[in-house]
């Protein structure tokens, strides 16, 4: 047992250069967890609030001074002394204490700080592995073995990732699942690096998006296939056999009054229009995923899209669910999807986190990890990719020190479980 002695916050910087909240805390055997908190810019409505301070005078609106003296002087006094033992205690007194449904009183950026830092400082207590302290907080013992996820690698981006060059946010590729994970980090960056010679020979220009993928220019979603065919191909691999195809289209960024307009067609296209569109594209592709395929309130339109193209491909909800209980058990009940993106700071701490993840294993659905577009160097996502037994994740590209800190972590996690 070690009770919390001092917490410690600041204001740092993520990926986009945003400022974001970096947490530190000191138990009193002096164990210590550092955690810092992700942002992402494609947000779900659904999602819980993370606190700026609105000052366009500082950091453009976008400081968290506001969230900082929350955990100084609302958050602090309730959590010292207290044993971090129990992270479901702590996690449901900072809850308690803002008392609103989205964390909007009090941040979920300062709740989740604190939570994540009290999970790292805890495992450091007990001298073992993050990822085993966390497969003991979602299973009450340690499981065995331990896998590391299959990566689904963003190389290529667009919509607000991307600044809007092509509609949908992500392409992704993804090893097979029989490959290690070792093999599958090399196969996936030598197809990034020929993705660059490829956006070159076509005169192209290889900007890079907010998670590292490249973002030229393109015409259509359809160019963004041909230049990865090509890279695959490039590399000496060979799609359906040694990499599979991805896409996160982040659809409610495009959708208006209930239509999607797509550089694709010529015309706006109807829900049922734009799910015979992607049955069109499976064919073609034979895609491992479709995420967030469809406006993240049409529940009828994924229950469609799910009964179409779900008995082959992994029909994703993220902004569908943004990692809250309830509307992944309303998920599950309509048949809307076969598989969840989980991202700690959607729900704002760790004990909701994992109890989305139980829900989701109890009910079958495959589960991915994902970071967010404005991260951070901090891997506590890595760790626990491989503590929940998660099928997939999400670490961006394969490049930026932010999105390398993870897949490093994971070769780390590899060479210690061998």
């Amino acid at each position: 047992m070690a009770n919390i002695k001092k917490i410690v916050a600041r204001e740092i910087l993520d990926s986009r250069g945003f400022p974001t909240i970096e947490a530190i805390i000191e138990l009193e055997d002096g164990s210590v967890g550092t955690f810092a908190v992700p942002s992402g810019i494609s947000v779900g409505k659904h999602e819980a609030v993370e606190l700026r301070d609105g000052d366009i005078k500082r950091y453009a609106g976008k400081g968290v001074l506001k969230a900082l003296i929350n955990i100084y002087s609302k958050l602090s006094p309730l959590l010292i002394g207290k044993d971090a033992v129990s992270q479901s205690a702590i996690d449901k007194l900072m809850i308690d204490a803002d008392g609103t449904s989205n964390k909007g009183k009090l941040g979920a950026n300062s709740i989740l700080a604190i939570s994540g830092a009290v999970a790292k400082a805890q495992a450091n207590s007990l001298k073992i592995s993050l990822y085993k302290y966390i497969s003991k907080l979602l299973n009450k013992e340690e499981m065995l073995p331990y896998i590391i996820p299959t990566p689904m690698v963003n190389i290529l981006n667009g919509g607000k990732h991307g600044g809007g060059n092509i509609d949908f946010q992500e392409f992704l590729i993804v090893p097979p699942k029989s490959s290690s994970y070792s093999n599958s980090l090399k196969m996936s960056t030598e197809i990034y690096y020929a993705l660059k010679e490829t956006i070159v020979a076509h005169s192209g220009i290889p900007l890079l998006g907010d998670e590292g993928g490249y973002a030229p220019t393109l015409f259509s979603n359809a160019d963004a296939f041909k230049i990865l065919e090509e890279s695959v191909l490039r590399a000496n691999y060979k799609i359906g056999l040694d990499v599979f195809f991805s896409i996160d289209a982040a659809a409610s960024y495009f959708m208006k009054d209930h239509s999607y307009k797509i550089k694709d067609r010529p015309v706006v296209l109807s829900a049922a229009e734009f799910i015979d569109y992607y049955a069109n594209l499976n064919e073609q592709y034979h895609l491992l995923s479709i995420e967030d395929g469809l406006h993240e309130d049409d529940w009828d339109s994924w229950q469609q899209l799910t009964e179409r193209v779900g008995q082959e491909t992994l029909v994703v909800g993220d902004d569908l669910i943004t990692t809250n209980l309830a509307r992944l058990k309303k998920a599950v009940d309509k048949k809307a999807c076969n598989a969840v993106i989980i991202k700690p700071n959607q729900v704002g701490t760790i004990t909701e986190t994992l109890e989305v993840v139980a829900e989701a294993k109890k009910k079958n659905l495959k589960i991915i990890i994902s970071h967010r577009s404005g991260e951070t160097n901090d891997d506590f996502i890595a760790d626990f990719a491989v503590g929940v037994g998660a099928d997939y994740l999400k670490f961006g590209a394969p490049a930026r020190g932010e999105r390398v800190a993870k897949y490093n972590r994971l070769l780390e996690i590899e060479h210690e479980l061998s």
